[in-house]
């Protein structure tokens, strides 16, 4: 099993490749592979044949999988690419609880 630091509906920024620097929400994740769609990066064109009858064909466009490693997610707090770090809490009944936290100094910020 591989772990993505990343989950669906997340927001990140890509960091390398022909689309550094656009931000997107994550639309699936698929962590056997590494990868991640991200809303509005990574588009390409795909050619799609009509299948009912008057269903019209043509070529649309779609966003693809790029790896996880590319993408780095954007703080709610600081608004900063950032990594994740994880904190173990204890809520009010005594149940421990993992987070996601930013990493940047002075921020700390928790990602729900």
């Amino acid at each position: 099993m591989n772990k993505v630091h990343v989950r669906t509906g997340d927001e990140v920024i890509v960091i390398n490749g022909k689309d550094r620097g656009k931000k997107g929400k994550v639309l699936e994740v698929s962590p056997s592979e590494g990868k991640v769609i991200v809303e509005g990066v990574n588009m390409v064109s795909k050619h799609v044949k009509p299948r009912k009858m008057g269903e019209q064909g043509g070529i649309i466009k779609a966003e693809s999988a790029l790896y996880a490693d590319k993408v780095q997610l954007v703080c709610p707090k600081c608004k900063q690419p950032t990594r994740v770090g994880h904190v173990i809490e204890a809520d009010k009944d005594g149940k421990k609880k993992k987070y996601r936290v930013c990493k940047k100094a002075n921020c700390g910020a928790k990602f729900e």
